[in-house]
């Protein structure tokens, strides 16, 4: 088999839009504070156009709370970077079965037609605990928002219609399988493990349709949900001597979806920070 040709020295130099003209949906973008929206700016800074997945009655039900969708939308349409680029949202309750399916077709036909790029950003917070406190409920409940929704999403947007050859699946773990686990959070600790554990099975499917399939595990990211001792205690673990911001495991998400990171997938990848168990 002959070697490829190096690229021409053209071909290394950087587009700074290098997402011009292609189509994302990032679930799990229900305000401003949180990695959904920090990865919807950066996917839009980078030329594509955006459709924003939110469920507020989650996060309205949570100590942080939620945005205003309009205002989180309104955030990431600033910060396109093609004229040409749109921004759309919608609601979507990813418990429901056949919600996934749905929430896919909504945004590829907001879109244009097609879908190429999907972040898996979504997951269900609290109705969990440590093994003696979870029930089959608790169990249930993690199953069908954390992992069989995400499994159904990348299902439907592998069967685009109207998608061409060529992609990129970007789902998100959190560090469950490094050093202590998570044990007080056994129903999320088993959900998020089942993604990075399906993430080869997946990359392997859908190589064929060259499409990418990688995990992120963003570690302890500051999304408002640490204050006082807490916050600081966490913020010393970290070399730096801060929390990750929603923006960096967002950097890392934003160059999995572009050209650049095409032969990446099949990876579980770790953006901590050299944060210190």
């Amino acid at each position: 088999m002959p070697r490829l040709p190096h690229p021409a020295p053209e071909a290394l130099r950087r587009d700074p839009l290098p997402l011009r003209g292609r189509t994302a949906l990032v679930t799990g973008a229900s305000r401003r504070g949180g990695i959904g929206h920090a990865v919807a700016r950066r996917l839009a800074a980078y030329g594509a156009s955006v459709y924003l997945h939110h469920h507020v009655p989650h996060d309205e039900a949570m100590p942080w709370g939620a945005d205003r969708p309009e205002d989180v939308t309104a955030s990431v349409r600033a910060a396109l970077g093609d004229p040409e680029a749109r921004v759309h949202a919608g609601p979507g309750d990813l418990a429901a079965p056949s919600a996934p399916a749905e929430l896919v077709d909504t945004a590829a036909s907001a879109l244009g037609g097609r879908l190429d790029i999907l972040v898996a950003n979504h997951a269900l917070s609290g109705s969990d605990g440590a093994l003696d406190e979870i029930d089959a409920a608790k169990l249930d409940a993690h199953w069908a928002v954390d992992t069989r929704s995400v499994l159904l999403l990348v299902q439907a947007y592998a069967r685009q219609p109207e998608r061409p050859r060529g992609g990129r699946v970007v789902m998100m773990t959190s560090g469950q399988d490094i050093a202590g686990g998570m044990p007080g959070e056994i129903a999320y600790a088993l959900q998020k493990g089942a993604l990075a554990s399906i993430t080869r099975s997946l990359s392997t499917t859908l190589a064929e349709q060259a499409i990418t399939v990688n995990t992120v595990n963003p570690g302890p990211v500051d999304t408002d949900y640490r204050t006082g001792d807490d916050y600081e205690a966490v913020a010393a673990r970290f070399p730096g001597g801060r929390w990750g911001m929603p923006d960096d495991p967002a950097r890392l998400i934003a160059w999995l979806a572009t050209d650049e990171a095409e032969w990446v997938t099949g990876q579980v990848i770790d953006s901590e920070g050299g944060f210190r168990r």
